[in-house]
């Protein structure tokens, strides 16, 4: 029987976090995971660059039943603490749009400085680990797995939720709530492509490829960045960020022009250029063939001043509040997080710790905490592991 302080199932981002932190400690911690590389979802992260971090950090970026639940571990460990360790390691990175943070080169650099930290304080980190069975006897937990029996006063969570499949996500988190009596929130997939319904769909798989800035927006939520149109769907940045706020048979509304007052714009061009034809106008804000999809043969090549005002109003209402209804999502398969998950409110918030179990943590997407797009769910892995490694 292998005995350790602490035992961590997941070596994720949150799950490397906790290790290197608890080792400062002087702990005695291993790290078990399922699969046969550490961090395999901070490997294919921002496209094989990691958006680590933003610098724009606040609980109003997370969903989450519990919206407070967050705020603790978030102001603890922020987002300049964790950009502090990439620089003393001199990880060169750079800042996109919407204060995004990417490594210059790959990000193997962040998988790298975290395992570096893990190494330099002992952490042991077991691959190819398959856990049988869990329990607790008197303040023990028990694990048995294909690589023997081990034991530790604490035992953390980090194995993430559903997402990405192929980077060996499972429910095992889940499971392990349930087992000890927590209860677990309804889970969906987020920051996921939306699908359309087949009439759409067929209507528009000619505009695959295309990209458009938009504001996309629903009664809860709105965000401007790309939309992209795809052979099943849309995506791109604004979709992603919107799915996480959408639910099944709504709609949303799309504003393919957003910088102008397309209504006001019409008309004045109808008064000033009145033989300009509409499509001619319009193809110099947007892709022709999206023009071509949205606006009827019957009136796209007529001269402005055919055009009633009336109709004016209902072709910049097509473009401005262009309302779809999503037949669903792409599922776990290509969402980025998990919605939902173990019930903050069974959980501290200032220890990670279940409020029912002592000894039991948890961490990082297992929890009923999912950020934004563009650098949130790194952060809440790293504040959310720096919190757990602290007290186990």
């Amino acid at each position: 029987m292998q005995k350790y302080d602490v035992i961590i199932i997941g070596a994720s981002a949150s799950g490397l976090m906790c290790a290197i932190e608890a080792g400062k400690r002087g702990r005695k911690i291993i790290v078990l995971d399922h699969a046969n590389k550490a961090g395999k979802k901070i490997l294919m992260s921002g496209g094989g660059r990691c958006n680590f971090t933003n610098t724009d950090i606040n609980a109003d970026n997370f969903i989450s039943q519990n919206p407070h639940f967050c705020k603790s571990a978030l102001s603890r460990y922020t987002q300049w603490d964790f950009i502090e360790s990439v620089q003393k390691h001199k990880i060169a990175y750079h800042e996109r749009s919407h204060g995004q943070l990417f490594c210059d080169d790959s990000a193997k650099d962040i998988l790298g400085m975290l395992l570096n930290e893990c190494k330099q304080v002992g952490v042991n980190i077991s691959l190819n680990t398959n856990i049988n069975n869990t329990k607790k006897i008197e303040d023990q937990f028990h694990i048995s797995s294909n690589k023997g029996l081990m034991t530790s006063n604490s035992l953390v969570i980090a194995s993430g939720g559903l997402s990405i499949p192929k980077m060996c996500a499972s429910p095992f988190g889940y499971k392990i709530a349930e087992q000890f009596g927590l209860s677990i929130l309804p889970t969906s997939a987020g920051l996921v492509p939306l699908t359309l319904q087949l009439e759409d769909k067929e209507k528009y798989a000619t505009l695959s490829g295309i990209a458009v800035n938009s504001i996309v927006s629903n009664e809860r939520a709105s965000f401007r960045e790309n939309i992209l149109f795809t052979h099943r769907g849309l995506s791109g940045p604004a979709i992603l960020q919107i799915s996480s706020y959408w639910k099944p048979g709504e709609s949303i509304s799309i504003n393919l022009l957003p910088d102008i007052m397309l209504f006001e714009h019409l008309k004045q061009a109808k008064q000033n250029q009145p033989q300009q034809k509409l499509k001619t106008l319009l193809v110099k804000q947007l892709p022709k063939r999206l023009v071509e999809t949205l606006i009827p043969v019957s009136i796209i090549d007529q001269p402005l001043q055919r055009l009633s005002e009336a109709q004016l109003s209902t072709i910049s209402q097509t473009f401005q509040t262009w309302q779809i209804k999503p037949n669903g999502t792409e599922g776990y398969r290509t969402a980025e997080v998990t919605l939902g998950g173990v019930d903050c409110n069974e959980i501290s918030s200032k220890t990670m710790q279940s409020n029912k179990v002592p000894g039991l943590y948890f961490i990082g997407e297992v929890l009923d905490v999912s950020g934004w797009l563009g650098g949130y769910n790194f952060q809440w892995a790293w504040s959310s592991g720096w919190v757990a490694g602290q007290y186990v």
